[in-house]
């Protein structure tokens, strides 16, 4: 087939479904970073002056962002941007993407920060899953990452904190927040809060099969390994179904997240809710104690 774009008689490399649109290399790759653009206009998250903190996991995602970010803004001399990377522990898994990471931090000439569980809490995630808690490995992953990236951020002077989530990932957060009934999460995920360096989201209007083929257009480095802990998490069955959705139903993605959009301008978002100091650490927390320090606590 040939690229949909007018007098384009290249051959397309991709079918949008939801589309119907076939793209050659050089027009889908446009119309990736277009999308991107849209997005960071609409939320204003590149601003003069801005030290951004990507995060970098060495996965397609995090290394397609930082790429683009690079490409989209080389020009820009007020902006600076550097990668931090996070050590979670798990074996067989974290060194071969952190190695990945390095290479692609170091291929676009970005500095290369590096942390893991281990050294900031005393243990890894390997260790964690050792105890047979009831909760999925994720739930403390995430809470114990988010951690380390907002300190690390803050300690390093980043105004923004980058994150690679796609619109897979949007999408299924809003999904798991609609089955779970949790209002106020949801309310929460478009909400800024003062106390936390801000997290912007450049690909969440990317769908992910698009994040990866535009990784493999780039040229980026990107390796095939999965998280040994990811099949056991509510997110993933999520996933499949969404999956199969889409599957039968092309669009059903951009439609949840259009639905989302209009609804959250009547959820309650962070801005009534007082936030308090965790007694532990001293950070901002919902409660006296923040949920790492409460992981830190039941691991001791």
């Amino acid at each position: 087939m040939r690229c949909s774009k007018r007098k384009c008689n290249n051959p397309a490399i991709i079918y949008q479904n939801y589309s119907g649109l076939h793209f050659c290399e050089a027009h889908f790759v446009e119309d990736v970073e277009r999308k991107a653009k849209k997005e960071m206009r609409k939320q204003l998250m590149v601003e003069r002056g801005d030290k951004i903190a990507v995060a970098l996991s060495g996965g397609k995602d995090s290394a397609a962002l930082l790429y683009m970010l690079k490409r989209i803004f080389h020009n820009r001399n007020d902006l600076e941007f550097f990668a931090i990377a996070v050590d979670e522990g798990i074996k067989g898994f974290r060194a071969i993407t952190l190695r990945n990471a390095e290479k692609v931090a170091e291929e676009l000439n970005v500095a290369f920060f590096l942390f893991s569980f281990e050294h900031e809490f005393g243990f890894t995630l390997d260790e964690i899953v050792a105890k047979g808690f009831e909760q999925a490995p994720c739930t403390f992953c995430g809470v114990l990452r988010r951690k380390i990236l907002d300190i690390k951020a803050k300690e390093l002077g980043a105004t923004k904190v980058a994150i690679g989530h796609n619109l897979d990932d949007e999408v299924q957060t809003i999904l798991i927040n609609y089955i779970r009934g949790d209002v106020e999460r949801l309310g929460r995920l478009r909400g800024r809060r003062e106390e936390f360096v801000p997290r912007i989201k450049p690909l969440r209007g990317v769908p992910e099969e698009e994040v990866a083929l535009y990784a493999l257009v780039a040229g980026i480095p990107v390796n095939n390994v999965y998280c040994p802990y990811a099949s056991l998490s509510f997110r993933f069955t999520v996933k499949k179904m969404l999956n199969e959705f889409e599957r039968r139903h092309p669009g059903t993605r951009y439609s949840l997240m259009r639905g989302y959009e209009k609804l959250s301008e009547f959820l309650p978002t962070q801005g009534g809710r007082k936030l308090l100091r965790c007694e532990i650490c001293g950070e901002v927390s919902a409660s006296g104690m923040c949920k790492a320090c409460e992981i830190i606590g039941r691991m001791k």
